[in-house]
């Protein structure tokens, strides 16, 4: 499938996405909303731009297909912080918060966990949670790679972002996947429900085999706003789901609003995060 350049990046920078859910979920201590980007602009039509080819292209069968290419891990073999360094190419000075590039940021979220006394798995999760957006450097369009994640096979709930756009999708016409549970059966399991395909659910398939399964649930779920903030798909859910979202919901605070104008001394910590990925990680790992 070929897109246009717009089709590929609808975004002038992976941050707007970020940028957007601080808008639609604000800092608990209620901050005056004109401190965030203001959205009554054509930035917030951009943003509406990208959830409308997320939400008609997501399909059923296009994350099988996504997962069928990337989930064999023969584009690359690198070692974690070169693919944080890797990843850095990616985004430019466009955020209109805080001048942050993707390092610092992920920099930030893990020492603010870090901070609070948590343990070295937690603050790793921090520091490794958006590493999967490596995929805009292998040719996927910025709808496939970031975005607010949703199960695919089954009907689109409306308390996902921009729900209008789904009438787009095949599968909403599709009685195959239109249905409450769609291919799936009440209280299933998420192990046993396919999500929509970002960076989320391929970073999980990185580090599945190295990392604490709360750490796990962190990595592969700290997109599916539409459970972990509105409970859209507890009919999915299963009650081992359900203890393992209290990390979710744990980590989730640290990602929105860790952002700070003073930016990490890098080379100041990254002794510390090697000798963590070391620890959890292999020596280099594979794309």
């Amino acid at each position: 499938m070929a897109f246009t350049e717009t089709e590929r990046n609808p975004l002038s920078s992976l941050e707007q996405w970020e940028d957007d859910l601080l808008v639609r979920y604000p800092e608990p201590e209620h901050k005056a909303k004109e401190e965030y980007r203001n959205y009554d602009n054509p930035g917030r039509d951009t943003v509406r731009e990208f959830y409308r080819l997320n939400h008609t292209y997501q399909t059923y069968d296009f994350v099988q297909q996504k997962r069928a290419e990337f989930l064999k891990f023969d584009k690359k073999e690198i070692p974690v912080w070169g693919a944080m360094e890797f990843l850095n190419t990616l985004v430019d000075d466009s955020d209109p918060d805080i001048e942050l590039d993707q390092l610092q940021h992920l920099l930030q979220t893990a020492e603010a966990i870090r901070a609070d006394g948590h343990p070295d798995w937690f603050v790793l999760t921090g520091f490794l949670h958006d590493m999967g957006k490596v995929l805009c450097l292998f040719g996927e369009p910025q709808w496939a790679v970031v975005g607010d994640t949703f199960p695919v096979g089954c009907a689109h709930s409306d308390r996902i972002v921009y729900p209008e756009f789904f009438q787009n999708n095949p599968d909403s016409k599709d009685k195959r996947y239109n249905t409450k549970y769609g291919v799936y059966e009440p209280n299933c399991g998420l192990r046993n429900v396919t999500m929509s395909w970002g960076h989320d659910e391929y970073l999980y398939h990185i580090t599945k085999d190295h990392l604490p399964e709360p750490a796990l649930y962190m990595i592969r779920y700290h997109s599916f706003y539409a459970q972990h903030r509105e409970n859209a798909y507890d009919h999915l859910m299963d009650d081992h789901d359900r203890e393992m979202f209290k990390w979710v919901n744990k980590f989730n605070p640290y990602d929105l609003y860790s952002k700070s104008p003073v930016t990490p001394v890098v080379s100041e910590l990254k002794p510390y995060y090697e000798d963590l990925i070391a620890k959890y990680l292999p020596a280099t790992i594979r794309l």
